[in-house]
């Protein structure tokens, strides 16, 4: 299915911009699904169908600058993007809702569960949340040099579609599209990545400055985290994820070996099973 073949409305926030939801379902529990960086909204689209399917509502949210949202100049620290989900909530008339993010997106809702815990009643956080990037790299600018984006402008969408479907084989379409909704097609049959390299580098300085850690140390919410054994040997992912978890009050882990750091496109199933059962535990 095309991008533009997913219903979706734009909604406007108390901080300014507005942003991309799709939506589904319509009973208890509510959840709002926040992508990674560089990524979108439709990466949650099995997840967020079988969550709707089981009786859940679900909204996926391009966040700005990203996909069909919005793309200011600034606010893309972790602070302000944090707000931006609880300005989403409120606009949507929600009193609570569950988050999930992933990679980044975990991040951003751990910091909107401590930012914000009248409105969140708890965060599952796929392959991301303990993400300390000054536990990686000695200095920003090696972090920057290691970590900007690909230029990947110009790209016939042809070549990109052979890219997804061979490096992402075992998922299932719905995934593969959803990766494919990270660009813009162009008129002359080439991508763009909706994320600008400027606004990219700009999230990567909010994440340099956050420490997970701190953010959970002493916050009475729960946290599940989804680790994905991507088999890289560069980053001691183990130690991170131990790290969260110490730090917080409630906090629990499963590990899916092997998997993809997109894991929640590539096992919807499976992911979707662990949300249902952490809505189930921490429920009012």
């Amino acid at each position: 299915m095309a991008d533009q073949d997913v219903p979706s409305r734009r909604v406007r926030l108390a901080s300014g911009p507005e942003l991309r939801i799709i939506e589904r379902g319509g009973g208890e529990p509510r959840w709002l699904l926040v992508h990674g960086l560089a990524s979108n909204a439709r990466l949650w689209d099995g997840v967020a169908r079988r969550l709707a399917t089981s009786g859940s509502t679900t909204v996926s949210v391009d966040q700005r600058g990203h996909g069909l949202s919005d793309r200011p100049d600034d606010g893309y620290d972790m602070a302000t993007v944090a707000d931006d989900l609880a300005h989403l909530v409120d606009a949507l008339g929600w009193e609570t809702a569950f988050l999930a993010g992933q990679s980044w997106g975990g991040n951003v809702v751990l910091e909107a569960l401590a930012r914000h815990p009248e409105r969140f009643l708890g965060a599952v956080c796929v392959d991301g949340g303990f993400i300390r990037l000054r536990d990686r790299f000695e200095s920003w600018d090696d972090c920057a040099t290691a970590l900007a984006p690909p230029p990947l402008t110009g790209t016939p969408v042809e070549e990109m579609r052979r890219w997804v479907d061979n490096s992402a084989a075992d998922w299932p379409e719905e995934g593969r599209l959803g990766t494919m909704a990270n660009f813009e097609v162009r008129d002359d049959g080439t991508i763009a990545p909706w994320l600008t390299r400027e606004r990219h580098m700009a999230i990567l300085a909010g994440m340099w400055d956050h420490d997970p850690s701190v953010t959970v140390a002493g916050l009475d919410r729960s946290i599940h985290v989804i680790a994905a054994d991507t088999g890289d040997r560069y980053f001691d992912k183990s130690s991170a994820v131990g790290q969260l978890i110490d730090a917080a009050t409630d906090a629990q882990v499963t590990w899916f070996r092997p998997a993809h750091h997109d894991v929640h496109a590539q096992q919807p199933d499976a992911v979707s099973d662990v949300l249902r059962g952490f809505a189930d535990r921490v429920a009012p």
